[in-house]
């Protein structure tokens, strides 16, 4: 057993978060989230925090936002247990507030081992504050559905689903961009290896964020318009925003 969060196993850091108290979210949780789902994942999703539901049961996406995204990953053929689930803070923000720096740079070793260990892929980042963890310099808005290389990993970001249960518009996007995700799966090696375009036409392949995005158009739904609210219990009356 260690202590070392950058030599830990699964189960090290499953122990490791479940006793935290690196922030102050360590006093207030009910039960921490560290994450479930295939250790040997291929895919693995990276949303904001844990809400109501998470913070009570101590697993990711248990809520309505997490049926949604059951029901996706069903439309391409997979299901929860093939894929690797976790969030970028670990414990339920109050009133799911949006994250503070202190709590994400907190919880950022843990995600970064379990990124290490699952070795996947593809990462999905599920909403802005996740995409923020791989391209803090871009709106979700704007890269949402473009899939980038970060250090041998293909990183994709989509808007989170609880926003699309809000938004039809939104829905109608991440429904889209979620039925590119076989394809990115394919595209990869074994290894991830760095996806490069061919010297002919490097605008057409190259899969980079840095190029200019697609023009704005009707159903692409500015940033502001894609808050995700966190699932709540029926009785809450105050639902916040977290994205």
């Amino acid at each position: 057993m260690t202590d070392n969060v950058f030599t830990a196993d699964f189960d090290e850091i499953d122990r490791l978060i479940n006793s935290c108290t690196l922030c102050s979210l360590g006093s207030k949780r009910t039960t921490a989230v560290p994450g479930n789902g295939s250790r040997t994942a291929e895919l693995m999703f990276i949303g904001e925090g844990p809400g109501y539901y998470e913070d009570q049961q101590g697993l990711p996406f248990v809520g309505r936002a997490g049926q949604l995204l059951n029901e996706m990953l069903g439309a391409i053929g997979m299901r929860r247990e093939d894929v690797f689930v976790t969030n970028m803070i670990k414990c339920r923000a109050p009133n799911n507030r949006d994250p503070l720096p202190i709590e994400i740079r907190s919880c950022g070793p843990y995600l970064d081992r379990q990124i290490e260990l699952v070795s996947p892929k593809v990462i999905v980042t599920l909403g802005r504050y996740s995409t923020a963890k791989f391209f803090p310099d871009e709106p979700i808005g704007k890269l949402r559905g473009t899939p980038a290389n970060w250090n041998g990993i293909i990183v994709y970001p989509l808007y989170h689903p609880a926003a699309a249960l809000r938004n039809s518009t939104i829905r109608a996007s991440l429904e889209r961009d979620f039925l590119k995700l076989p394809s990115l799966l394919e595209a990869t090696t074994p290894t991830a290896a760095p996806v490069q375009p061919p010297p002919s036409e490097p605008q057409t392949a190259q899969l980079g964020l840095l190029d200019a995005p697609p023009s704005q158009s009707a159903d692409r739904p500015s940033e502001d318009s894609a808050a995700e609210p966190q699932d709540e219990p029926p009785s809450d009356q105050k639902q916040l925003g977290l994205f």
